[in-house]
């Protein structure tokens, strides 16, 4: 039965304080057991519809423990306590949760506010009714101050971690004592309200139970936006008392057609509750209409179409049928039965033009899709029960949101941290899935970067990654996510890492990473040194630094002493190639490798080229730059160990690409910067050294091709071949560097 929202007063049969109280009817008499208490037969009869074999001695056993114990106790309202635990329970058993759920339900207060212990509560309904009870108990202010809120909803995440019952508990609990917050305190309602926001509400959406969120939505919304939630109550009462103009209408002639065309289908209006219409209000007064004023409310902004069917197949042919007979939307269908959300969540979402223009929005799913959507993982049934596993039945707390919630609250002993994390990671509204090369499934919030993935991987993964590639091209650090991304996370392989910089905070998402990263910094100040490794253990050879007299201009041109000498970036020339120049504006002289096709250009628009030649010994301040080609049988890792390579031989890579793999091979490019001319080699042969690489070159004009590079020894040039090194062409001239494997 569905639950909706008493501050929208559009509920539809929720247990009201006439049916709590109600004490005629007569009990259900079984033979040698008591009869049951007249209190609960409104609960009974609600559990029935869900569990007809269900234990009922056991519900009437857990009430008058609970009435016993709660005798004498009322609540703000006036009310007898035991008011509450009937309500919540009447909740839980509207939503088809079992009798060891509700029969903790009925029990949730009596250790907290009674004398009633633990250990007897153990004794007398068995430890899994205990371990229920224990997770939505709040801890003492006395024991933990300012604190225990924060400490109780730690406890109650790690019990979830657990038992996700603990949570539907709770959360049944929170639903009820906002319907009847208007007893509390103002300063209290604000307070509640913001939490119930902040961290009740996403956990209820995580869950997928949006009968509780769409109510507790509503109340949180009287509560602190009194006016706006007035205004929009009366645009609902103004649309509920006139005759249905649009949504009913279309509805039927959608079950003719569905009927002529054979398929088995209930079509019915689904209205929006008051925060839902709210969010559609403020849609269109922000956007202006064809005569440029904001727009009004629409009758199909205050519902939906809802289409039930039998069987997966069926609702793909009601989309057929929805899209054949009226005009489909661009960009409005989303297919959540193939890919459910994050919490289950499975539907056909599509929007259809109507004759007259109006646009109507239709969900399509089948009875069970349509129970999981309602009651989420209740509808899943008792996670604990006997039997063999099925996989339509997994625990949607278990390894997405939750598992990340409780890696990260053990490193946060601080309850402000631990609070102020958890409001952070739970203001996210949806999760993304995202895959490593390796097929390993990544589950993040939305807007994740790849620093929060390479930290889901392990805090170690995270502290020394450098670099990240996202469906085959390298991006930044900083990328965000989106679903479905495959993922490689390439790491410094060194035994110590540099590790993480400050201005990762600024992009990271998940909490964990953020604490990591903090924890990282924390304990190495700026300005100190990092830790040397042992003695014998492998570190990256740092970059040679050009001494005070080697910092001249690696190149000269006869005849034009002083002036600038620019080694072009195009060609990336060093010692020993063959080398021209030409005059550019300003000036200075821009040096090419005589192979280079924009030399050329230059020559050909009429330029008079100089002769620059190379000064023995001399480098550039910042290095050579020169880019290389490594061309490799494609395997996982490859990207990671090339760019571990070239970092272990004290070379920075300025730029990277990563052509997409053909026949199994597969084509890199690096430029890097060279603290002088002879590291050159020695870094090729690094590269050629990686698993799988087979060829290792610097592209030029004459290298486009295979047999291109088998004529190259007879040019100028050095030339690797196999391991070795060897000149090849006439003495003192360079050309190109090339290796082969």
């Amino acid at each position: 039965m569905t639950i909706e929202a008493e501050a929208g007063k559009r509920s539809r049969g929720r247990l009201n304080r006439a049916s709590l109280g109600r004490a005629g009817r007569a009990a259900v008499l079984a033979t040698g057991r008591p009869p049951l208490p007249d209190a609960i037969e409104p609960i009974v009869e609600a559990h029935r519809r869900h569990h007809p074999q269900a234990d009922l001695a056991l519900l009437g056993r857990a009430y008058r423990t609970a009435e016993a114990s709660h005798r004498g106790q009322t609540r703000k309202s006036g009310e007898p306590f035991i008011t509450h635990p009937l309500a919540v329970t009447m909740i839980l058993a509207q939503l088809g949760a079992g009798t060891t759920t509700l029969v903790a339900s009925l029990l949730h207060d009596t250790v907290e506010d009674t004398e009633v212990t633990l250990a007897q509560v153990a004794e007398e309904f068995g430890p899994e009714v205990a371990y229920l009870v224990d997770g939505v108990t709040k801890l003492e202010k006395v024991d933990f101050g300012a604190a225990a809120e924060a400490e109780t909803f730690r406890k109650m995440l790690v019990a979830t971690g657990d038992d996700v019952r603990v949570m539907v508990i709770k959360l049944a609990d929170r639903l009820h004592n906002m319907r009847t917050i208007r007893h509390m305190k103002p300063a209290s309602r604000i307070r509640i309200a913001k939490v119930t926001r902040d961290v009740l509400i996403p956990l209820a959406e995580r869950l997928g139970i949006q009968v509780l969120k769409a109510e507790l939505e509503d109340i949180v919304f009287a509560t602190l936006h009194p006016e706006e939630y007035a205004r929009t109550g009366a645009l609902i009462a103004a649309y509920d008392e006139r005759p249905e103009e649009l949504l009913q209408p279309f509805a039927e002639a959608l079950t003719r057609q569905l009927a002529e065309s054979g398929v088995t289908a209930t079509v019915t209006v689904r209205p929006r509750h008051c925060v839902s219409v709210h969010r559609v209000l403020l849609k269109r007064t922000a956007a202006a209409g064809p005569d440029g004023l904001p727009q009004d409310l629409q009758p199909a902004d205050f519902g939906r179409l809802l289409v039930v069917v039998e069987e997966n197949a069926d609702c793909y042919a009601v989309l057929g049928e929805l899209h054949t007979c009226w005009t489909p939307l661009p960009g409005e269908f989303k297919d959540f039965v193939a890919a459910p959300k994050f919490n289950l969540y499975q539907s056909l979402h599509t929007a259809v033009a109507l004759s007259g223009g109006e646009v109507v929005e239709v969900l399509v799913r089948t009875r069970e899709m349509h129970r999981v959507a309602e009651f989420g993982v209740v509808a899943l049934g008792d996670p604990h029960q006997d039997g063999p596993e099925d996989p339509e039945r997994t625990d949607p707390a278990r390894p997405g949101w939750l598992s990340r919630l409780l890696e990260w609250q053990q490193e946060t002993p601080d309850p402000d941290t631990f609070w102020s994390a958890l409001t952070s990671d739970l203001s996210g509204d949806r999760e993304i899935t995202a895959v490593t090369e390796q097929g390993e499934t990544l589950h993040l919030p939305s807007g994740a970067s790849c620093v929060d993935a390479a930290y889901l991987l392990g805090e170690e993964t995270g502290h020394r990654c450098l670099g990240a590639r996202v469906n085959g091209r390298l991006v930044a650090l900083s990328t965000t996510l989106r679903d479905g991304d495959v993922l490689a996370v390439l790491t410094e392989q060194a035994a110590e890492a540099s590790g993480p910089a400050a201005e990762w905070l600024e992009y990271v998402r998940t909490p964990g990473a953020r604490l990591a990263i903090e924890r990282w910094l924390a304990d190495r100040p700026a300005g100190t040194p990092e830790p040397q490794p042992a003695a014998g253990a492998a570190k990256p050879v740092p970059a040679a630094v050009p001494s005070a007299g080697r910092r001249q201009a690696p190149v000269t041109v006869p005849g034009r002493s002083g002036g600038v000498v620019r080694l072009s970036r195009c060609c990336t020339p060093v010692p020993p190639d063959e080398l021209t120049g030409y005059l550019i504006r300003g000036g200075a002289v821009a040096v090419h490798r005589t192979d280079c096709p924009v030399g050329e250009q230059l020559r050909a628009a009429g330029r008079e080229p100089v002769g620059p030649r190379w000064v023995p010994g001399a480098a550039p301040a910042d290095g050579f730059r020169a880019t290389l080609r490594a061309e490799a049988l494609n395997r996982p890792r490859l990207l990671a160990d090339l760019t571990a390579a070239i970092s272990a031989e004290g070379v920075g890579i300025i730029a990277a690409e990563v052509e997409p793999p053909q026949q199994l091979r597969v084509r890199h490019s690096y430029t890097v910067e060279l603290p002088e001319a002879a590291t050159l080699p020695v870094l090729m042969r690094a590269m050629l050294r990686v698993s799988g690489v087979y060829d290792v070159y610097r592209p030029g004009p004459e290298r486009g091709n295979r047999d291109d590079r088998v004529g190259a020894a007879v040019r100028p040039s050095w030339g690797i071949h196999g391991r070795s090194v060897a000149f090849s062409g006439r003495s003192g001239s360079g050309a190109g560097h090339g290796l082969q494997g």
